[in-house]
Order: C-alpha cells, then sequence, then structure tokens
C-alpha cells in the first residue's frame, strides 16, 4: 500500500475518533445552559451524557466485529452517517425526550469508530509501529473529552445557543464518509457470523440498574435510600446481571459465537486487572466533565466561558499522553502508569481540597491534566495487549478495553451528579452555620431568596444574583460564606473519586507488576 496514501486515511480516521469522543465533554459545557432549555433538573440532564456512553459501550464491540465480517470501511462510514445524523437530531430536538433518543443515535455511531480504527492499524502497519499508532488513538480519545468543553465554550459564545455543538458534526461527517469512500482501502478478517446478542442485551440492562440504583440515592435521606430496594436491590441485580453475562460468554467458548467479552481474557487475571483499570480509567474522564459546572460555581466563571477553563488540563493532557508514550517506548507501560498515578493523584488531590481561587485552580488542573494525559494515552492500551498474551487477537483485546473505560465514563457522570445534588441539598444548614457565627438567622434571608435557593439547586446564577442585592454586607458575606462552604462539599467528592481510582490504578500496577511481564 502506499506509504502516504495510508497516512491520509489515518489522519481521517483519527479526525472520526476525535469526533465522537469529543461529544463525551463538548456537552459539558452547555450543561446548565441545556437543562434550562428543556426545563430539567441537573440530575435529570446528566443522562444526556449517560445515556451516551452507554450507547457507545454497547456499540463499540459490535461494529468492531461487525467491521471484521464485512469490511472495516464499509461499517466505518455507517458508524459516522448514523453519527452525523444523530447530531442532526440532537440540534433539531423538541423536547427532553426526543433529545435523549438522538443522543443515543448518536452514540451507535459514535461507539465503533475507535475500535474499527485500531483494527484498521492492526491490519496495516507493521509491529513497529503500530503502538505508537495505537497510543495516538488512545490518546485522541481521551483529549478531544478534554477539548470538549472548550469548544462548547467557543461555538456558544460564537453562535448564543448550544444547538450548533452538535450541528458542527454534521459537515465534517460528511467530509469524512465522501473522503473514506474514495479513499480508504477495505480491510476485513474471518470471523464467526454469529453476534452475542444475549451478553450485549444483559450488559446493557445490568448497566442501566446500577445507574437508576445511583440516580435513585435521595440526597436528603442517604442511609435510608440506599438501604431501599430501589437502591440497593437494584444494584443486586446490576451485579447478578454481570455475573450472568460471565456464565454466557463461558458457554459461548464452545460455540460458533463472536463473544462480546470474550471468556479466554476475562478468565486471565492479568487482563482483568487491566479491565479494572481501564474502568478506573473512565471514572478519570468522567470526573474532568465537571470542570465547568466546577469553575461555574465554585469560581464563578459565566457559564458561556467555563469550558475554557479546560484549556491549560487540554494542553497538559496533550504533553502527558506524548510523553506517555516516549516514556511506554523507554521505560515500559507499568513505569508509565505508576507515573501517570502518582501525578494524577497530586492533580485530583489539589482540585478537591486547595482549589478556592483561579491561581490554585490552574496549578491542579495542569498537574491533572499531565497524569490524566499519560493514562489515557499508550500505557494502558499496550499493556491490554501485552497482558493478552496473543498476536492474533489486537483488535478484541482493544475493544474489549474502550468497553471497561466506557463503563466508567457511563457510571461516573450519574455518581458525581449525585455527590453535587448532596453537596447542594446541604445548603440550607451550611447558610444557617454561617449566619449564626455572624449572629443573624435564617428569617433575615429575603424571602424571594429563599425561593430561589429551593429552585435552584446545582444553578448558582440565578442565587448569586440576589445575593449580591443584598445591602447588608455582613449578612452578604455571611450568605456567600455558607453557599461556597455547600460547594464545594458538593464538587469536592467528585474530584476525590479521582484520586481514589488514581490511587487504585498504582495499587493494582504495583501488586500485579510481576503477572504483566
Amino acid at each position: 500500500m502506499n506509504k502516504k496514501k495510508f497516512d491520509i486515511v489515518a489522519l481521517f480516521l483519527l479526525i472520526g475518533v476525535f469526533m465522537a469522543a469529543l461529544d463525551n465533554g463538548i456537552i459539558s459545557a452547555a450543561l446548565t445552559t441545556i437543562n434550562q432549555s428543556f426545563d430539567i433538573s441537573a440530575q435529570m440532564g446528566s443522562w444526556g451524557i449517560t445515556v451516551y456512553t452507554l450507547g457507545m459501550a454497547v456499540t463499540t464491540p459490535i461494529a468492531g466485529k461487525l467491521a471484521d465480517m464485512y469490511g472495516r470501511k464499509k461499517i466505518f462510514i455507517i458508524e459516522v452517517i448514523l453519527f452525523g445524523l444523530g447530531s442532526l437530531l440532537v440540534a433539531l430536538s423538541p423536547s427532553y425526550t426526543f433529545f435523549i433518543i438522538a443522543r443515543l443515535i448518536q452514540s451507535f455511531g459514535g461507539g465503533g469508530l475507535f475500535v474499527i480504527a485500531s483494527s484498521h492499524i492492526i491490519s496495516t502497519y507493521n509491529k513497529e509501529k503500530q503502538g505508537s499508532m495505537l497510543g495516538g488513538l488512545g490518546a485522541m480519545n481521551g483529549i478531544a473529552s478534554v477539548l470538549g468543553p472548550n469548544i462548547g465554550s467557543l461555538l456558544i459564545n460564537i453562535s448564543g445557543t448550544w444547538h450548533w455543538l452538535f450541528l458542527i458534526n454534521v459537515p465534517v461527517a460528511i467530509m469524512i464518509i465522501i473522503f473514506m469512500f474514495l479513499k480508504m482501502p477495505e480491510t476485513q478478517e474471518k470471523v464467526k457470523t454469529k453476534i452475542d446478542k444475549y451478553a450485549i442485551v444483559i450488559f446493557s440492562l445490568s448497566t442501566l440498574l446500577m445507574m437508576f440504583a445511583i440516580n435513585n440515592i435521595q440526597t436528603g435521606n442517604i442511609t435510608s435510600s440506599i438501604l431501599s430496594l430501589s437502591v440497593i436491590g437494584l444494584f443486586v441485580l446490576g451485579i447478578i446481571g454481570y455475573g450472568i453475562m460471565v456464565f454466557v460468554e463461558y458457554k459461548n467458548e464452545s460455540k460458533d459465537i463472536d463473544s462480546f467479552l470474550p471468556f479466554y481474557l476475562l478468565k486471565n487475571p492479568a487482563f482483568s486487572i487491566v479491565l479494572i483499570m481501564g474502568i478506573l480509567s473512565g471514572m478519570l474522564i468522567g470526573s474532568i466533565i465537571f470542570i465547568p459546572s466546577f469553575v461555574e460555581n465554585v469560581l464563578h466563571v459565566k457559564a458561556a466561558n467555563s469550558g475554557y477553563w479546560m484549556t491549560p488540563l487540554a494542553l497538559a493532557s496533550g504533553v502527558g499522553a506524548s510523553m506517555g508514550g516516549k516514556i511506554v517506548d523507554k521505560k515500559g507501560p507499568i513505569f508509565s502508569l505508576v507515573t501517570a498515578s502518582i501525578i494524577s493523584i497530586l492533580g485530583y488531590g489539589g482540585l478537591a481540597f486547595l482549589t478556592y481561587s483561579i491561581l490554585p485552580f490552574l496549578i491542579f488542573s495542569i498537574i491533572a491534566g499531565l497524569g490524566f494525559g499519560f493514562t489515557i494515552g499508550a500505557p494502558m492500551t499496550v499493556l491490554a495487549t501485552k497482558s493478552a498474551n496473543s498476536d492474533e487477537n489486537n483488535s478484541t483485546v482493544i475493544g474489549t478495553l474502550s468497553v471497561s473505560r466506557q463503563v466508567g465514563i457511563t457510571i461516573a457522570p450519574t455518581l458525581f451528579t449525585t455527590f453535587i445534588q448532596f453537596g447542594y441539598s446541604q445548603m440550607g444548614s451550611k447558610i444557617k452555620h454561617s449566619l449564626d457565627s455572624a449572629h443573624f438567622g435564617i428569617k433575615d434571608i429575603p424571602s424571594s431568596l429563599m425561593k430561589t435557593m429551593e429552585n435552584s439547586s446545582g444553578n448558582l446564577t440565578k442565587i448569586l444574583e440576589q445575593v449580591n442585592n443584598i445591602s447588608n454586607d455582613t449578612l452578604r458575606l455571611a450568605i456567600v460564606n455558607g453557599i461556597e462552604d455547600a460547594t464545594h462539599l458538593a464538587y469536592m467528592p467528585v474530584f476525590l473519586t479521582a484520586v481514589i481510582a488514581a490511587f487504585i490504578i498504582l495499587l493494582l500496577v504495583s501488586l500485579f507488576r510481576k503477572d504483566f511481564k
């Protein structure tokens, strides 16, 4: 194959992967605006993210296997068509129900692009170049999620509406479709003809049960709600569902079926550890989605500009991804992941506990970005293919790792939204404590402000506008202090979860170091 020709095709593969991954993050710059547009709560609004990531998780292995069966060029183009159509429907959504359905269609198109691009690279590049190319794809996948809010804020400021966040995908999709139809060579492999539909359905339902369980946690009564059937019952059903899925994959080993999550990989201890780390890395990506909301509510940045504050983290993640790839080549994936975990712990820890103003945010977001870039680049992909102990199933290995990462990305927004809602539910008590310290009482708060606080949980813009109109400086400062305490309580668990995820990755790599060799 002509080297120059393939490089151009590889560039458009990267653009396709970037476009699909971008919509993991681009929506975060407009969450508040979209929620207000459809008049829904922040918790309901999180489904715009989780439905997309769940659809991508389910579609990833299906599209990969269809591409092997019928040709990667054909399925890649179909995926881009679905993504472009879904993007158009999202932009034209007349209701939130329509919006969610359109996001699902969009995810069905975006889910297969990464695994198809990876498979095409493996089948076309020689082994000496596969590592750097796969690392580039992995980095593109993660960095797009980080750049998304920047691009989102830019489009909102230019157009004045969130609809262009999705309309912009349509011309890009058309360009990719035309170019790939003309230039992309067809590649495919001999594979089994039956798709593992039962495992796919069980996996999807189990993940939905876990998300509904998290969503049913009542922030005003956490202990009782967790012990209720609507939470713990759904958790148990979800875990049982995953167990049944593993059993189905075990039975499929002796059948002529392309498994959703192959049992020969699941029973490999080293690869199973990598899958756990994949889920945890998805949690890291999930936490980044909430940074625009964090700077809007904690640092009081305007909603339309909040996405720009992802820029330091985005640039740092690009540097981290590049450095991570080079360190993998020189020191190996284990050393790179240890380094990434330590940096991530420092960065996310600083965001959780030490960020009360602009300067600390800039410092710790850069550190977090470096650690994030290290993690989502080459190290985990190389470690996964290495731990699978086979040169013949890299496509399946990468697809399985992608599914595990998508599980983390899917569950994270629902979990983090619950954390945030809990923090805001404590706003009344935090303000009361602050008022008591300043020798005021709840009765001193204007009634119009009280009503706004009851109806605007998760969006402080309207609350702060009314607080700033209070003429008594001492009273105003006391209320602001209470609001800030509640806001930090809301967002601290998001970044603390990322710290815990990075620490567990560090622990797993250290404990199972010998198993990866």
